[in-house]
């Protein structure tokens, strides 16, 4: 199954494929705009995505970030859209060790998504195995 991670962002979102659950890499930074939509739904189609997973942000205490209503309103949007299953999974400081990791560039979002990603897909796969 393929994966689209997102990091979501009110200016920018950055995305992350996965390959058959076991990784998970950078694609591209994309623009908060009103194409958003139909944006990744073109990314969706060409990278033949079935489910997406899209970063759930808490602060230390693990209460909901104030983004995590647009979050939640893009979520619903995006499955109603797409019809594709949405997740969300858990999310903590993931820009800053995309930073660590690589330094500030222009793709520190889609290197957070990707770490998003990789976490939930390694979250599946324990499960799986643990079965």
């Amino acid at each position: 199954m393929k994966y689209l991670g997102i990091d979501y962002g009110t200016r920018r979102l950055g995305l992350a494929v996965s390959g058959e659950l076991d990784f998970s890499y950078p694609l591209a930074v994309i623009e908060n705009t009103e194409t958003l939509l139909s944006d990744i739904e073109k990314i969706c189609k060409d990278n033949k995505i079935e489910s997406i997973v899209i970063g759930e942000s808490k602060d230390f205490a693990q209460n909901d970030n104030e983004i995590m209503t647009e979050v939640r309103e893009f979520k619903a949007k995006l499955e109603e859209s797409l019809g594709l299953p949405v997740h969300l999974h858990p999310e903590f400081l993931t820009s800053m060790e995309a930073e660590r990791l690589q330094g500030s560039n222009s793709l520190n979002d889609a290197s957070a998504a990707a770490l998003i990603l990789k976490s939930y897909l390694d979250t599946i796969n324990n499960k799986n195995n643990n079965i």
